[in-house]
């Protein structure tokens, strides 16, 4: 059916036939195939984006601390902002002696560390440390700045570096023997 007047007989160039490219249903088909492309095409891509952004979204970065060839101990310098961590992992043996220390210029610098198992979660009033307990002397609130212990279990340890008032740039030093 048209939406046109037919004037003149069928063979005249200047008579629009249904079916040719400028019709009301042509547009209508191409457009509903690029809408259907579109959606096979796309759609399951920005699904996968999503998902990943989401899964990714209480992800907290975590530094994993390797000494060089023949060290036992390494110096690491960073800086965290008020009411943020730095979290850091190394990887012991059960019954090796770890020493941490930490030193700031405002002496504002203090840290935790949490037996093998502990994971952190980002939460809408900061980072949570679940899955472990922390070391004795050196737990939430005990506010350590030097810390030695032989090790209880073998697995990854997570220090875990926060400001005691604002934001703190501090050296962290950490030794194994």
């Amino acid at each position: 059916m048209a939406f046109y007047r037919m004037r003149g007989s069928a063979g005249d160039r200047q008579v629009r036939r249904p079916g040719s490219w400028r019709s009301i249903e042509w547009i209508a088909a191409r457009f509903a195939w690029v809408v259907l492309i579109f959606a096979v095409v796309a759609a399951p891509r920005v699904a996968v984006r999503a998902e990943a952004e989401e899964a990714g979204a209480n992800r907290v970065p975590i530094e994993i601390i390797r000494f060089e060839r023949g060290a036992s101990s390494k110096d690491i310098t960073g800086a965290v902002i008020r009411g943020e961590r730095s979290l850091y992992s190394i990887d012991a043996r059960s019954g090796q002696r770890l020493s941490v220390s930490i030193s700031a210029g405002e002496d504002n610098a203090v840290f935790q560390i949490y037996a093998p198992g502990a994971q952190a979660d980002r939460r809408d009033y900061g980072v949570e440390i679940v899955g472990a307990k922390a070391l004795p002397g050196a737990g939430e609130g005990e506010d350590a700045k030097n810390w030695s212990g032989i090790l209880p279990d073998t697995g990854a340890y997570l220090v875990v570096v926060g400001p005691t008032y604002g934001n703190a740039t501090y050296t962290l030093r950490v030794s194994i023997r």
